[in-house]
């Protein structure tokens, strides 16, 4: 691969901006280059060697990011991969850099020393096989109950299933396992299978310019186990059983991994990581055609890149910065109007591929699993930054140019100006060096996306279409959702609103359903329904303004020994052409059961429908109370 045939080590940190580059050869290949692009990066390199980043966007510019380029005004992957050189400084070799934030590195090779002691024989395995399995074969997992389905439409195969014991005579690199289906091909599949598309589509977000070697190059920021806890490089002049020499660091390196180690330093580099911008990139190509397991994809890449950390390759900055990489080319690559065909047929493919193979349940059905989505908050949380040292002012999150195409296919019911104040309601917050570099595309939760808005800093007016299906006929907004604005609900669609909201503009429904999943999902202003149905999923749902419902219908769950299924703070006035449609639990005829309790009530509902077999209902008005009494 000629842009592997020589390296670049920047002259100081001022390099990353603008320094003089000093051209050396190289002794061996970098060991993480992405297997798609290795084919192709030379070509790429060939058609823009040493051209100047331009002054615009990272989606407008990616195609700089090839190993001729090296520096922040000429490669735009460096450029917003620059906030690590708040913290390292690279040097005029590969361990002459300077710590510039010693708080910072100190925690981030400790983190590494801490895991890779504690590490389980079970962990250490896994480790292993994300270290040597094709990344996009691993991010399949993410797939759930349709990883199996997929792999065998796909014909996607891996040789890489079980760890060795000890550490093996050679390196390994995965294979087509002999006995696979005529046709099989490692990692996404085969482009000519029944989901071709979607592997063809893998493949080209992991293409020409999706390589982390020119930013490994760039900063010469050394592995932690070339590292000492203090983040110096500090070589003993030992060399170990395997030609390797050996460090001052207390990072433990997985045992069977040991040979699979990159042998020149130079090339070899931790920041950042190369398997990581792999299995993200990988993973966001799986999320748009098959968006109904977005999150547990994106769930998947955090839980594989953490095996890096776990393996002793990398650091959690490594890690992040591979991340950040990664969302960025994604989001370049699938706004690329040459991607643009090729995006919408591996989406309808998957969508026909999957509806074909489950029947009659809904796709969506895959998407709203609470105590999954439970589990994955809680593993994803503490890696967005490791819990590395942050520091500095509060500043607002700014959504990169381009980026709202990474839910296009996750909330195809919203404009691009929506899905824009998705992600910036959704951000991680300021301070941390890394996530804080240029364009801030580190700064992106896509985990926390998924769940829809985490403000409403203006109304908001959504329109879901039952007629088109998936995501367009159905969603579920699970954050905690706050800020000044409301929300108009439209269409035909269903909407689930499920966190503890506190946003202060109200809720109107005109049409559809909206689902109150929580106590407070209806947040802090007035409520207002004139269509559509109004379902409450729980008891003791709590409006702090008011209640007015002029037409469509309120639905509710009573139980005899359970709470008031809704309670207005302020005044609720009923009219029109309303109703109320009640399930009982727990039945028995002659028991009045509170509907709705307000601070002031006026008006009556139309008529109530009851929906228990076998039971008839009355409505009944006790001073500013409506109940039901069961007949």
């Amino acid at each position: 691969m000629s842009s592997l045939s020589r390296r670049t080590l920047l002259a100081g940190a001022a390099g990353l901006a603008a320094g003089p580059a000093l051209l050396r050869s190289a002794a061996s290949a970098a060991p993480e280059a992405a297997p798609e692009a290795a084919a192709t990066e030379a070509a790429a390199e060939a058609a823009a060697p040493g051209t100047a980043a331009p002054a615009q966007a990272f989606v407008d510019s990616y195609r700089t990011n090839v190993t001729a380029n090296l520096t922040a005004e000429t490669n735009a992957a460096v450029r917003i991969l620059s906030g690590f050189s708040r913290v390292w400084a690279t040097g005029a070799a590969w361990n002459t850099g300077t710590v510039l934030d010693r708080a910072f590195l100190r925690a981030n090779v400790r983190y590494v020393a801490e895991v890779t002691r504690r590490r389980t024989d079970a962990e250490a395995a896994k480790a292993f096989i994300v270290d040597r399995q094709h990344q996009s074969y691993s991010v399949i997992a993410g797939l759930g109950p349709l990883a199996d389905l997929y792999k065998a439409g796909a014909l996607a195969v891996t040789g890489i299933t079980s760890a060795p014991a000890t550490t093996p005579a050679t390196t390994v690199s995965d294979a087509v396992p002999a006995g696979a289906p005529a046709g099989s091909a490692l990692g996404a599949g085969s482009p000519t299978s029944p989901l071709g598309k979607v592997a063809t589509l893998v493949s080209t977000l992991r293409g020409s310019y999706s390589s982390g070697n020119p930013a490994k190059f760039a900063f010469q920021y050394p592995r932690p186990w070339r590292l000492a806890e203090d983040s110096s490089v500090t070589p003993t002049g030992a060399v170990d059983e395997f030609g390797f020499p050996v460090y001052d660091s207390a990072v433990v390196v997985v045992p069977a991994l040991l040979r699979q180690r990159g042998t020149n330093p130079a090339e070899d580099g931790g920041y950042v990581s190369g398997h990581t911008n792999a299995l993200f990139l990988a993973a966001l190509a799986y999320a748009y055609a098959i968006p109904e397991r977005f999150q547990e994809l994106i769930t998947t890449a955090y839980d594989l890149a953490h095996t890096r950390i776990v393996a002793g390759m990398h650091s959690p900055a490594d890690v992040i910065g591979g991340r950040i990489l990664a969302t960025a080319l994604a989001a370049a690559i699938l706004r690329d109007p040459a991607t643009a065909t090729l995006k919408a047929e591996a989406r309808a493919q998957a969508r026909d591929y999957f509806q074909a193979q489950i029947k009659s349940q809904d796709l969506v059905a895959y998407a709203h699993r609470p105590a999954e989505r439970r589990a994955n908050a809680a593993l994803v949380r503490h890696k967005h930054t490791y819990d590395l040292p942050a520091h500095g002012k509060r500043v607002p999150v700014t959504v990169p140019a381009g980026a709202e195409v990474l839910l296009e296919t996750r909330q195809p019911y919203l404009d691009d100006a929506q899905r824009r104040e998705v992600l910036r309601t959704t951000g991680l917050t300021s301070g941390h060096p890394i996530l804080d570099g240029p364009e801030q595309w580190g700064r992106l939760n896509l985990f926390a996306a998924a769940d829809g808005y985490g403000a409403f800093d203006a109304t908001v007016a959504v329109t879901l279409d039952a007629a088109r299906g998936g995501f367009h006929a159905a969603d579920a907004w699970r954050n905690d959702i706050g800020g000044r604005g409301g929300l108009v609900k439209l269409g035909s669609g269903a909407l689930e609103l499920s966190g503890d909201n506190g946003f202060r503009g109200g809720v109107t429904l005109a049409r559809g359903t909206l689902t109150a999943g929580s106590p407070t999902a209806l947040g802090e202003g007035d409520v207002t329904v004139t269509g559509g149905t109004l379902d409450l999923a729980v008891d003791g749902v709590r409006i702090r303004g008011g209640f007015r419902q002029t037409g469509g219908v309120l639905a509710v769950t009573v139980d005899p020994k359970g709470k008031v299924p809704l309670t207005v703070g302020g005044d609720a006035t009923i009219g029109g052409n309303a109703t109320v449609r009640v399930a009982v639990t727990r039945p028995a005829k002659g028991v009045t059961v509170p509907v709705l309790r307000a601070r002031h009530l006026r008006g009556r509902f139309a008529k109530v429908e009851v929906t228990t077999p076998g039971l008839r209902a009355e409505l009944v008005t006790h001073g500013d109370t409506i109940a039901v009494r069961i007949r």
